[in-house]
């Protein structure tokens, strides 16, 4: 039977390691706004290119690298659609 200071203290460990979680997922976060300035250089229309772009940057943490292509080492980014089912991201 598991006493109460045990419980207490895994709750406390458990609490600890999601603090901890949190604070690497915020430090692992890359600069949206510098990669898609530079995703969208070459676009014709560059504020629409842009807000597509940080949207799905920030929903996925990820850019893919060049100015066109390279979805696939973005999944979560190469795999976003609109609602009329168009792909999101450029």
């Amino acid at each position: 039977m598991i006493s109460k200071k045990t419980t207490l203290i895994l709750l406390i460990l458990g609490f600890l390691l999601i603090h901890e979680m949190h604070m690497v997922a915020e430090a692992q976060k890359i600069d949206c706004r510098s990669k898609c300035k530079y995703r969208c250089s070459k676009a014709s229309r560059h504020k629409i290119c842009n807000r597509a772009c940080n949207t799905c940057c920030e929903r996925c943490n990820c850019v893919p690298p060049g100015t066109y292509g390279n979805r696939e080492v973005c999944p979560c980014y190469a795999n976003m659609t609109t609602h009329g089912g168009k792909l999101k991201c450029p």
